[in-house]
């Protein structure tokens, strides 16, 4: 975590707002406060212990290294369980969001199917429906178009079949 990122944290909107989680950003801040006061206990305890005397002194190195390295690997479950603790929230809170979009995303579709739906009633015609016949041509758009065979055209729409299936 850089100083950066602790300006951003206590300068920042961070600190204020309830929405985000904090303490994921913190637990290597807390990792590095407790490397450095288990460096300091162990300075202070080895200079304790062979100021008293000689033999207390090698006592002291080894009560450094057994509980040194118990409170090491203490310190970095600790850690690694807050960790992961939030990053399961995380996950869990990801998934909650990403339902309520969907959801709402689903709802807006079929929305916008039903109006298209809806505005294009009298647009569609069946396939098996000839397509109306003019009278007379009185405009070039009135007029309908001749096969060779002096037949009018007729409109034919294309099937659609449901995605994954072939029509036969």
């Amino acid at each position: 975590m850089t100083s950066d990122d602790l300006k951003k944290i206590f300068l920042g909107p961070t600190l204020f707002r309830i929405d985000t989680i904090l303490s994921p950003r913190l637990v290597p801040v807390l990792y590095a406060t407790g490397l450095a006061s288990l460096l300091l206990w162990a300075v202070t305890h080895l200079f304790a212990t062979f100021g008293r005397n000689f033999g207390d002194g090698l006592w002291g190195l080894l009560e450094i290294a057994v509980f040194g390295l118990l409170g090491l690997l203490l310190l970095r479950v600790l850690c690694e369980v807050l960790l992961i603790f939030f990053k399961a929230n995380e996950t869990v809170a990801r998934t909650v969001s990403l339902s309520r979009i969907s959801t709402s995303l689903l709802e807006e579709v079929k929305d916008a199917i039903s109006d298209i739906a809806e505005d294009e009633d009298d647009y569609v015609t069946p396939a098996t429906e000839p397509a109306p016949q003019a009278t007379g041509p009185s405009t070039a758009v009135d007029v309908v178009p001749q096969i060779p065979s002096g037949r009018p055209a007729v409109r034919r729409t294309a099937k659609r079949t449901p995605s994954g299936t072939t029509g036969a």
